[in-house]
């Protein structure tokens, strides 16, 4: 397996841990009460706004060729860290 396929299955798999944490908050959101539902619904829409950008990277990674996935690599990698880092923040606040 090539470097760039061994990355983009890491990517993906983290993509889609991270769609299940956001399938989470989405549950705790409907047994909130209101003012921590908005304030959550809120958390929810960034972190889906976030999480659309690494899914928008990872499809040009996916596109690129070999010798140019480096180079993408870079944005996916802070796109995917930004939204680890706010669902880990939203997880904690809404625990």
């Amino acid at each position: 397996m090539s470097d760039k396929n061994a990355y983009e299955k890491k990517q993906q798999a983290r993509l889609d841990e991270w769609a299940a944490e956001i399938d989470k908050l989405k549950a705790k959101a409907e047994l909130a009460d209101a003012e921590a539902r908005i304030k959550l619904n809120e958390e929810i829409k960034q972190a889906e706004t976030m999480q659309q950008k690494v899914e928008d990277k990872l499809a040009e990674l996916r596109s690129s060729t070999d010798d140019a996935w480096t180079d993408i690599k870079h944005g996916l990698d802070e796109a995917a860290d930004s939204l680890g880092s706010s669902l880990r923040s939203a997880v904690s606040r809404f625990s």
